[in-house]
């Protein structure tokens, strides 16, 4: 077992200890000063827990008042990905057809789309998992984009540059 974790985790436990000695002084200029060393002359004070904040996700404004049917809806997505192909990945011998997986979370909602940008090209897909045809052998990139029902984008994955390769047959 490595031991880095564990004095790390040992290290952080004490800091907190020592975190709530702290000291006041003013110094010759009349500057106020707050350490946690103790300086001559210095006060020490006690400082209480520190203050946290548990927030929740805004919702948006209903613009028509249905303030129920906005609390039913997310705010947004959280995450979009290229699962396939995966970046910096080789696949050989697919005859031109690649099957695309984009993953989202949460998943697509209804009135959304879907918008790949394969090789720098736009193309309207249905739905997360679809196949786009005559891809050859080369270096392409594929990027997904989610899209509301007015096409103001909510979200954009990172570009996936990814390889084809073909046997060749030597005549």
């Amino acid at each position: 077992m490595e031991t880095r974790p564990i004095l790390l985790l040992a290290g952080l436990l004490v800091s907190t200890v020592f975190a709530a000695e702290v000291y006041k002084w003013v110094d010759d200029d009349g500057v106020v000063h707050y350490s946690d060393q103790p300086e001559p002359g210095a006060e020490k004070i006690q400082v209480g827990e520190s203050n946290t904040f548990t927030g929740r996700r805004a919702q948006p404004r209903a613009d028509d008042g249905d303030e129920e049917q906005q609390d039913e809806q997310p705010v947004g997505y959280e995450s979009i990905t290229v699962s396939s192909p995966g970046a910096e990945e080789t696949l050989w011998n697919i005859d031109g057809v690649l099957n695309v997986t984009v993953s989202l979370n949460p998943a697509l909602r209804p009135g959304h789309q879907v918008r790949v940008y394969f090789d720098g090209t736009p193309q309207m897909v249905t739905g997360t998992s679809f196949q786009l045809e005559e891809v050859w052998r080369g270096v392409h990139n594929i990027q997904a984009e989610v899209l509301d029902e007015t096409g103001k984008l909510m979200i954009r994955s990172q570009p996936n540059r990814f390889y084809v390769q073909q046997n060749t047959v030597a005549f």
